[in-house]
């Protein structure tokens, strides 16, 4: 694997990685490393050092630096000089280009073709409100756009169906997408499907290449039965509740597993862990989902290990109990 490491003036560089924890998981072979304001140059190479001696391949190293010509870089060029036929530099960090790495090493096992990869996503990360201040671009052909398009015969390739009371989001955007790869991202409820502000904001959340839809759950209902000419569309559904899934499944959607992201906290819930919340009516609607044969896959991002289910929805019922 590509070893990583994020160096930055200040801490900036150990606040990004934890946000890209959040959003992509914990990461192995990544290390943040900082120059203060107490701290000298000697200081910065030698913490370097150490985070490079930390990897298991030292071989393949890439550097994500804050600023081009700044103290990090140039005491990473200084270390970049004896391995420049493996390591890689790239400066400007931001947030996407943190995750597009993490996402390549997936299936990169070279820093330099990772970050040669990464540069656009770092640069289409960069937008601006109101989007008449944002510079006009060259159009480029979707590939992806092409192929789902193309007229051709075919049905839904549903490639994610996901619980998630936030819906479109960071780890969905960039972690799920990543993985999945879909070309259409379809939000199926009808409370957002009423909500013109919602559903703006979730198309605008979109990564790019990926359509954002919201559609009512009977909308997606009849499309489901009717898809032959969505030529092979690779479809992410995302469902605000357990309930839209279920009423979506039993209406017709051939889903056969749910991934179940987070479910918020609201009065009369209880909480069994960091990221689910339940109310009796969700423990019985997960059981119903389980009996119509849908199996349940708790994860937040697809580097999380899997939970089990009937074991959170226990303890869930088990503290529902305690409140009566």
């Amino acid at each position: 694997m590509v070893g990583i490491i994020i160096a930055s003036h200040g801490e900036f560089a150990k606040g990004i990685l934890q946000s890209g924890s959040m959003i992509f998981g914990e990461q192995e072979d990544v290390k943040a490393v900082t120059l203060m304001p107490s701290e000298g140059p000697d200081d910065l190479k030698a913490k370097l050092q150490e985070a490079v001696a930390s990897f298991s391949n030292q071989d393949e190293v890439l550097f994500l630096v804050d600023l081009w010509g700044g103290t990090p870089f140039n005491q990473v060029n200084g270390l970049f000089e004896e391995h420049k036929d493996k390591w890689a530099i790239v400066a400007g960090l931001n947030l996407p280009m943190l995750i597009e790495a993490y996402a390549s090493r997936l299936s990169m096992e070279s820093a330099q073709e990772i970050a040669a990869h990464i540069i656009e996503t770092a640069k289409e990360g960069v937008k601006v409100r109101p989007e008449a201040l944002q510079p006009e671009e060259a159009p480029k052909a979707d590939a992806r756009a092409a192929a789902v398009n193309t007229g051709k015969p075919g049905h839904f390739d549903y490639v994610l169906a996901r619980i998630d009371s936030r819906l479109l989001h960071g780890q969905v955007a960039t972690s799920w997408t990543k993985t999945t790869n879909p070309d259409r991202i379809i939000v199926v409820s009808d409370k957002v499907a009423k909500d013109e502000l919602r559903s703006s904001m979730i198309k605008q959340a979109a990564p790019a290449g990926v359509k954002a839809h919201i559609v009512p759950i009977d909308q997606m209902i009849k499309l489901a039965k009717d898809d032959q000419h969505f030529g092979g569309t690779r479809a992410m559904l995302l469902f605000e509740t357990p309930q839209d899934a279920l009423r979506a499944i039993e209406g017709g959607v051939p889903l056969k597993t749910l991934n179940v992201g987070s479910m918020s906290h609201s009065a009369g819930k209880v909480q069994p862990n960091q990221v689910l919340a339940f109310d009796q009516n969700d423990i019985d609607t997960y059981r119903q989902l389980e009996k119509d044969g849908i199996e349940l896959d708790v994860r937040k991002v697809p580097s999380d290990s899997k939970d089990d289910m009937d074991a959170i929805m226990k303890k869930a019922e088990n503290e529902l109990n305690k409140q009566k």
